[in-house]
């Protein structure tokens, strides 16, 4: 049996990752566990939590499925994609997917595109319909200094582990990202060192990449590149019945 961790981002929750963890249910029988990260949901009581905090409780999601399933997947967006690698060069896990993983953050020319679509929206009377800025606007003033501290402290962290990376892993990246440059890819690339690796760019997604228009698509893309280490290692066990 298979048991797949789906870890969220820095200030999200279950919810931005919620079309691709829908997917993967309707399309396997694994065992999938996405828990909330301390401080994090859909009301954010990011005062008192630290990074460590987030680290453990992804790890402690981690050893209760390795004690159940076989095979263990490993998906992380964002902050979660470094939890993710940090997690995978820990612990031996089959398969990791990393999507728009904060290895580097804030793109400022793409932050200045979409400071100026909010802009126009804001003159037209179009700023309830921005996707962007309805989703940033509830975090205002709910993300104290301190949460953003940890946040950093937490990506300095595991950067260090990138290199001890072995799994097969895809990494994800949409090119209209103004969270994490979308070259962040090619950094993920060079710095971890396993030999199956598959790098994607979605040339219409955002930071949310899992929420965003290429999200039918990334769906897809991730379940195949997971469902083929089921059907590769089947063949290396049993090449006469596959």
């Amino acid at each position: 049996m298979i048991g797949c961790l789906i870890i969220h981002g820095f200030t999200g929750g279950p919810h931005e990752l919620e079309p691709l963890t829908k997917y993967l249910q309707e399309k396997t029988n694994w065992h999938i566990a996405v828990p909330t990260l301390p401080g994090h949901g859909r009301e954010l009581a990011l005062e008192n939590v630290s990074h460590r905090s987030w680290i453990e409780t992804a790890e402690a999601s981690l050893k209760r499925l390795k004690e159940k399933y076989d095979e263990i997947y490993l998906i992380g967006f964002s902050m979660g994609g470094m939890i993710a690698a940090y997690l995978a060069a820990k612990y031996h896990v089959d398969k990791l997917v990393l999507l728009a993983t904060a290895g580097k953050y804030l793109s400022f020319k793409q932050i200045g595109v979409d400071l100026g679509e909010v802009i126009k929206d804001s003159f037209t009377g179009k700023l309830s319909q921005n996707k962007l800025y309805r989703h940033y606007k509830r975090k205002l003033g709910s993300v104290p200094l301190k949460a953003n501290i940890e946040f950093l402290k937490l990506v300095r962290l595991t950067r260090k582990y990138l290199k001890s990376v072995e799994s097969p892993v895809l990494i994800a990246q949409g090119q209209m990202d103004s969270m994490v440059p979308y070259k962040t890819a090619y950094y993920l690339d060079k710095e971890i060192p396993a030999a199956r690796k598959e790098v994607v760019f979605f040339e219409r997604s955002r930071h949310l990449i899992c929420l965003g228009n290429d999200k039918d698509t990334l769906n897809r893309m991730v379940h195949e590149f997971l469902v083929k280490a089921v059907e590769t290692q089947a063949q290396e066990l049993y090449p006469d019945t596959v």
